[in-house]
């Protein structure tokens, strides 16, 4: 658990990241919906199932944010493969909810999430971005990520074809050898 102050206008805000519990699922869930509706954070049409988020996502690099003990957004890490060449490669998914947007939050959470990543033993974080979701890419390259190219027309929403940006972050730390 790390605690950071935010400013918000005069105001300074406190913000709790810690662990997520099975208990934040609801809620989780709740802010993922609220993302996937907006239609440029995931080709997802609705947040899974618990058993199924869990078992798609790692079980350490897992997330929440905190704010006067409400969730205000979460952070996790899925593997990219399961072939152990690609052991310390994970993508990112980062989620804020629509209340605490523009605050801080997604910065503060990408920072633990980096530095949780690195602990165990991650070199590459990556992420796919519809190019629409200019505040997501901003978050990402100001937290050491870099445009790796546009995959183009790579899957359809509503019967449109979208494009996602890559991006990756290699960790200056881990995997040096």
């Amino acid at each position: 658990m790390c605690e950071i102050f935010l400013r918000k206008s005069t105001a300074m805000i406190k913000v709790i990241i810690e662990t997520m519990a099975n208990e934040s699922w609801e809620t989780v869930q709740r802010i993922y919906n609220a993302g996937i509706a907006t239609k440029n954070a995931t080709f997802q049409t609705e947040a899974p199932a618990w058993e199924s988020w869990d078992q798609s996502h790692r079980k350490d690099c897992r997330l929440i944010a905190r704010i006067d003990n409400q969730v205000a957004g979460w952070a996790a890490l899925s593997n990219v493969s399961s072939r152990c060449v690609y052991a310390g490669v994970a993508e990112v998914s980062i989620y804020i909810d629509p209340v605490f947007r523009g605050m801080g939050v997604g910065d503060q959470l990408m920072k633990q999430l980096i530095k949780e990543s690195e602990q165990n033993g991650l070199w590459t974080l990556q992420a796919g971005i519809f190019p629409e979701n200019k505040a997501s890419i901003a978050l990402h390259l100001k937290n050491g990520f870099r445009i790796l190219g546009t995959r183009e027309k790579i899957g359809k929403m509503d019967d449109i074809w979208r494009d996602t940006v890559m991006l990756e972050r290699r960790s200056k730390v881990t995997g040096r050898d």
